[in-house]
């Protein structure tokens, strides 16, 4: 499990994105889609299409971070029918913590794939 600050800005992109991408391109995609730097510091997190991986990216101030999480069965629940601005959707880092260890966000309760 990841651990985040309370002052990391997290921004979901909420538009599939292709995972085959790495550093160059979801920084590429962070600029020219979600029209941000990510060279604020902030966290952006991808998903694809089925919603079964997600890739971070996050600049430090020395380099350039991109993690992956693939689940091995079930979905990540992605939010929904919320008002969003430029394509991405901002949660607290402790909303993200829940979000990729399996918690559906809007009941509250685990999705069914999860085990502790």
């Amino acid at each position: 499990m990841l651990s985040f600050p309370n002052s990391l800005k997290v921004f979901l992109a909420m538009d599939a994105a292709d995972l085959r991408l790495s550093f160059t391109g979801l920084w590429s995609m962070t600029v020219n889609v979600l029209k941000d730097d990510p060279s604020t510091g902030a966290l952006y997190v991808y998903t694809n299409r089925r919603h079964n991986r997600v890739k971070l990216l996050y600049f430090d101030g020395t380099g350039l971070w991109v993690m992956t999480k693939r689940l091995e069965q079930g979905t990540f629940n992605w939010p929904r029918g919320v008002d969003v601005q430029n394509g991405k959707l901002q949660l607290s880092p402790e909303a993200l913590g829940l979000l990729l260890d399996g918690v559906d966000l809007r009941r509250g309760s685990l999705r069914p794939w999860y085990q502790r």
